[in-house]
């Protein structure tokens, strides 16, 4: 949080053949990965490009994921370009976010609940999706990095931007 970058609008990539490209997309997995991280987008590592990645792994546990939100078989490691969103329904649902960006922070964020995202893979084939739940939270959060917005300007509620050593006192105890 506070490089440059992060605020600004990414460029469309023009040339899936770039073999830079796919270099960033490698390296962007691993990152994602080696965080425990669900999503990455380009400017999070410097490169103003509208390109993000995301998946929601079966062994992901994150605190305050439902177990039907800990994986989503639509939500296979995607690697999306130049993409887009739009709302399908005007139901919102709130939940935790975390970002690379903001490291050890936690906000409670409402976003809507069922999107369509188009874009590209790296083979120039269009990809076209629906959405709900953790699957539509975590595409949205990734294309606002495009846009220059990190989650805390989404929150409604800034007492609920917390550390996540902190969670412990936010979650509903589990039964």
């Amino acid at each position: 949080m506070g490089h440059p970058v992060l605020g600004q609008k990414a460029e469309a990539i023009t040339d899936l053949a770039d073999p830079e490209l796919r270099r960033l997309v490698e390296d962007m997995v691993e990152t994602m990965i080696d965080a425990n991280g669900a999503g990455l987008a380009a400017p999070q590592v410097h490169e103003s490009i509208r390109l993000v990645i995301f998946q929601a792994p079966a062994n992901r546990r994150d605190p305050g994921l439902s177990e039907a939100e800990a994986y989503d078989h639509t939500a296979p490691l995607t690697v999306l370009v130049n993409p887009v969103f739009e709302v399908l329904s005007p139901e919102r649902e709130g939940g935790w976010e975390g970002c690379l960006s903001v490291p050890g922070l936690r906000g409670w964020v409402e976003r809507p609940a069922h999107i369509r995202y188009r874009g590209m893979g790296l083979d120039g084939k269009p990809i076209e999706r629906v959405a709900k739940g953790f699957h539509a939270r975590v595409v949205q959060h990734e294309c606002d990095h495009l846009d220059g917005i990190l989650y805390p300007q989404r929150m409604s509620d800034l007492t609920k931007l917390i550390f996540e050593s902190e969670t412990k006192h936010w979650l509903e105890p589990k039964e």
